[in-house]
């Protein structure tokens, strides 16, 4: 079985086919801007790859119906549709791409994998906002997550490479990428996690912000005079370090760090503190922590990062092994020598994930 997963983000589409084995056959990527992707550079793309047997697609939000993968079907796809104003920026990108594949490949059977699924069993302590009742009511008001696939993804590799059953292990994953998350992951389920009804939520991120006041919110609206959709604008796309550094990419932040820049060393520090903040208040949800996962392109490529992190976690039994942590290619374990928590890095595989899960849709089973 080839398994064709289409992950659309904000700035492109991910292809990938993918074997029984989760090796990948085929890849590609088109790049996406607001106005869509490059739809002649899919019939290309299709074309030359052949007919899978099945499609997967990352869809970002579930909202309260979708608990778990699904077959896309005309009904699902108008809840999907129906779900958008949960997700205004990411799930319209999410849907036509879906639209896109599925009118060139009409006769193969599609499944969505939702980012949001994941968190579904976060438990009402942790999911709920006080806030007024009917507001929650009305509007289906909760703290939802993201990253799920990719957090999902981590807690069964860290099981395989610690050679532990998922069963009683407690694991805080961080998803550092240009959004960033940390969840707390227990018995394989999510308990808590970072990131709340919207992605904003949580950690300082490229070019988001994270958790601010919403006091803050209020004074801005009376004080600057501005429009919600300018604030969502200013929190979503001009925030996070490329507000405190000028630059989005970490890599740069770091560059500039070693030069001595004040607005870089600013950045970074106000980085590390909220990531250490965030890791130390999910394993205080999972009650303990045996596993601390770094992944995507800032967790799984900033040993300085990592380091930084640890160092301030040794409270809670967590070291990193310096030369290891150097010469990371993969997935690796860094854990220093007699450290009680094991510390891993963890190649971001959203694929992998929405393979499993439309395997399991159909009664195939996944590798391993």
């Amino acid at each position: 079985m080839q398994i064709l997963v289409v992950n659309a983000g904000s700035s492109s589409v991910k292809l990938s086919v993918l074997d029984d084995q989760d090796v990948i056959v085929h890849s590609a990527v088109l790049p996406a801007n607001v106005d869509g992707f490059d739809t002649a550079r899919l019939d290309e793309v299709l074309g030359d790859w052949g007919e899978p047997d099945l499609v997967g697609h990352r869809i970002v939000h579930g909202g309260r119906s979708f608990r778990g993968p699904v077959r896309i079907d005309a009904s699902v796809r108008a809840e999907l549709d129906a779900l958008t104003d949960l997700a205004p920026l990411h799930q319209p990108k999410s849907l036509a791409a879906l639209d896109a594949v599925t009118a060139r490949l009409p006769h193969v059977d599609a499944t969505a994998s939702f980012d949001t699924a994941f968190h579904a069993t976060i438990p009402p302590a942790a999911s709920t906002y006080a806030i007024p009742r009917e507001w929650t009511q009305r509007w289906d008001i909760r703290r939802y997550g993201f990253h799920g696939l990719s957090h999902a993804y981590a807690a069964r590799r860290a099981a395989q490479l610690t050679g532990r059953p998922t069963a009683g292990l407690r694991i805080v994953s961080c998803h550092l990428g240009a959004g960033a998350s940390v969840t707390a992951i227990v018995d394989g389920r999510s308990v808590d996690t970072t990131m709340g009804f919207t992605p904003l939520e949580g950690l300082v991120m490229a070019t988001r912000s994270g958790t601010v006041d919403p006091g803050l919110i209020l004074w801005l609206e009376d004080h600057e005079h501005l429009a919600s959709r300018e604030i969502a604008t200013a929190l979503e796309q001009r925030s996070g370090l490329l507000a405190i550094a000028g630059t989005a990419d970490m890599r740069e932040v770091e560059a500039a760090v070693s030069r001595g820049d004040e607005r870089a060393q600013l950045a970074l520090d106000v980085y590390v503190h909220r990531l250490v903040g965030g890791i130390a208040a999910m394993a205080a949800s999972a009650a303990g922590i045996d596993v601390l996962v770094f992944t995507g392109g800032v967790g799984e490529h900033s040993s300085v990062v990592r380091r930084r992190a640890a160092d301030r976690l040794a409270f809670l039994g967590v070291a990193v092994d310096a030369h290891l942590d150097a010469s990371v290619a993969g997935d690796a374990d860094l854990s220093g020598s007699g450290a009680p928590v094991r510390t891993l890095v963890i190649t971001a595989r959203e694929d992998i994930q929405i393979a499993h899960e439309a395997r399991s849709l159909v009664g195939r089973a996944a590798p391993g």
